[in-house]
Parts: C-alpha cells; sequence; structure tokens
C-alpha cells in the first residue's frame, strides 16, 4: 500500500504534523505519534518514498499520505526535487491544517512551515548537517551531548537539549523475533554480520567512508563461518553492491533481504554491526552489540560519546579494520535489557509548548 488517506479529519485539539523522509525517522517518530494521539492530539503524516520509508511505515501500521521521493546526490536535481516536494505538500497543508510541524531535518516541511507560517521544529542529532538559509526551524531540539560552540552557529529562533540520545527514544520498543534468522537463511554456527553502506547521496558522504567500505567487505567475507546482511539505503545502491561483490552472493557469503525488515531486531540478532555512520550503528551501540562505524566523514559528537563509552569504535583506516574488528559469536540474552529514559516525553513536552506559546 502506497498510500494511506483515512486520516480523521474531526479533531478537537491542535494538529501537529509529522513528516517522514527517512527510514530511521519511522522508528523514531512511532512512539512520538502514538503518545500524542494518546494525549488527544491530531497527528496527520507524510512519508517520502526513498528507501525502506513506505514499508517501515506499513509494518509499524502508520497512517501516512505519501509524497514525493528522493531525486539524487546532485546537488542541483537535489535541489529542485526538494522544491517540488515542498510544493506537493500544498493540498496536504491546506486540507490538514497542522498547528505545529515536526521532523527530523525534513527541508521541505521547513519551507512549507515558512511559507505557511506554520512553527516548525526540528530534531537533529548531528552537528554538522545542513539547514536551509532562509528557512530555520523555530525550535530545535538536539541531544545534551552536542557542542553548544557548534550550536551557536544554527539559526533557529530557540534550541533545547534534551537528555541522552535519540535511540534511546524507542530502543525498548524492539519487538525480538529469532525467525529472522530463518527467513535469512542464517545457520546458528554463523556469524551474523549486519551492514550498512555509507550514504553516497548525502551532503556529508565522504570518499573515505567508500574506501572503508570496500576494505571491511573484503575483510569479513574472506572469515570463515561468516555471514553478512547488507541493508542498502536504496534500491539502486543494493544493485550495484550485487554486480560489485557478484562472487559473495553467488557462495551467499553475502546477502540483501528481499523484503523490508525490522532492522533493530537484526542488529539484536547480529553478532556485530559495521555501517558507514547513521542510526543504526547507535542502534546497536544502544543494545550493546559490537558496533564498528566506518563513516570517513566529521565524526559528530554523539558517536564520540558512544566511543568514549566502549559502546562504539570508530574505524579510521585499514590497519583499525585488521586490529580492531573481531568477528566472534556473542552471547545474548532472550530480550535487550530495558532502561528507563525521559527523553521521549522531554521531547513532546517541548514542541508542544510551541503551540501554547
Amino acid at each position: 500500500m502506497h498510500v494511506r488517506t483515512n486520516l480523521v479529519m474531526s479533531h478537537k485539539k491542535p494538529t501537529v504534523w509529522i513528516d517522514l523522509d527517512n527510514s530511521p525517522h519511522v522508528f523514531f517518530f512511532d512512539p512520538i505519534i502514538k503518545e500524542l494521539k494518546e494525549r488527544g492530539y491530531h497527528v496527520p503524516v507524510s512519508v517520502r518514498d526513498f528507501g525502506q520509508v513506505v514499508g517501515l511505515a506499513d509494518m509499524f501500521g502508520i497512517e501516512y499520505q505519501k509524497i514525493g521521493r528522493h531525486y539524487g546526490k546532485y546537488k542541483l536535481i537535489k535541489g529542485l526535487g526538494l522544491l517540488w516536494r515542498a510544493f506537493r505538500m500544498i493540498p496536504f497543508v491546506l486540507r490538514q491544517k497542522p498547528d505545529l510541524a515536526v521532523s527530523h531535518g525534513s527541508r521541505s516541511q521547513f519551507i512549507i512551515g515558512k511559507i505557511f507560517g506554520i512553527p516548525v521544529v526540528h530534531i537533529d542529532d548531528y552537528e554538522f548537517s545542513q539547514t536551509l538559509p532562509f528557512f530555520q526551524p523555530n525550535l530545535e531540539i538536539v541531544p545534551e551531548i552536542l557542542p553548544d560552540e557548534v550550536l551557536k552557529q544554527r539559526k533557529a529562533d530557540r534550541t533545547i537539549k534534551y537528555p541522552g540520545i535519540k535511540e534511546d527514544v524507542y530502543i525498548n520498543n524492539i519487538k525480538t523475533d529469532p525467525g529472522i534468522l530463518d527467513t535469512l537463511s542464517v545457520d546458528a554456527d554463523d556469524i551474523l554480520i549486519t551492514l550498512r553502506p555509507p550514504a553516497t547521496f548525502a551532503h556529508y558522504h565522504s570518499a573515505k567512508s567508500d574506501e572503508l567500505f570496500e576494505l571491511a567487505i573484503k575483510y569479513v567475507c574472506d572469515q570463515p563461518n561468516s555471514v553478512v546482511v547488507v541493508l542498502p539505503r536504496t534500491k539502486n545502491q543494493g544493485e550495484d553492491i550485487k554486480k560489485e561483490w557478484k562472487e559473495y552472493f553467488k557462495n551467499r557469503k553475502m546477502i540483501i533481504p528481499d523484503q523490508v525488515v525490522d532492522g533493530l531486531n537484526l542488529v539484536w540478532h547480529s553478532d556485530l554491526v559495521i555501517s558507514g555512520g547513521g542510526t543504526m550503528i547507535r542502534e546497536a551501540a544502544a543494545l550493546h552489540v559490537p558496533a564498528y562505524s566506518i563513516f570517513g566523514g566529521q565524526v559528530g559528537a554523539v558517536d564520540e560519546y558512544l566511543q568514549k563509552d566502549g559502546r562504539l569504535t570508530l574505524i579510521r583506516d585499514e590497519n583499525d579494520i585488521y586490529s580492531k574488528m573481531t568477528l566472534t559469536r556473542r552471547d545474548r540474552l532472550d530480550q535487550p535489557e530495558m532502561r528507563d529514559s525521559p527523553a521521549m516525553n522531554f521531547i513532546v513536552d517541548e514542541m508542544l509548548k510551541l503551540i501554547d506559546s
């Protein structure tokens, strides 16, 4: 199903519009959407057809309207695509009449919010991400460990820090299912490695990430009993990886799932996770699964914090791959350890204050 339009139109409390434009945002906003609805708010959701956003939204049972897609890595085309998606949001906004717009970095939503005078909340956890000039959010909510000197360069009207990290908002919602191993034909003796390629289309992409990605593939696939499950960021990226490493796919050393999988569940059942940056590597760290980042760009404060805490290993060169990556089976509980976090309620309370003000 691509579009769900059975959104409730009659409501008493204000409307909070959430835009999901990348796969990890589905995990992050699912408990926030539930909390807002529990408090009686009307919560229309729009999604961008990019990565696994649509499939994950269906998996989570989120009602949504699909608006736009990703337009590639070239800056000019990306810029035009961003404007086109913003234009296509207009009928949705006119129909829903949101009192507040919330996202984890939806630039198209920033534009529409400014044009229609809708207060915009930007939730972000990477201090080097780029925002749009002249289309700044009214409120930016970031993890407490982001440095103040970097945040001063941002142009949001107000910046508030929340306790913990983004993954604390939803990590307790994990639904563990060992059946995923049978689905992927992974044997009990296999060392399961989840591999997330670099975001080659992102503004923060680094050629160094690609180099480390290739070195990591060669290293882990040449180890006995290793099985590498690759979760491409896009369909085209997956096709390119299959062509480049066809021998590894032929002998089942590498696998790309045929359908959308619950990435959090896959991470929990992995023996280690390797990622070219992004949310998945921090999810592994939050679940205390051995996590190795092959991101070659500017390392953010969250990753630095997780490395100092011993939950994340930053791979910076070829020698790190051979000396720091440990490929062994790990002992795991049936369920990860649950822990209390005030992050979600803090974020929800702060963004709703913007409506009241």
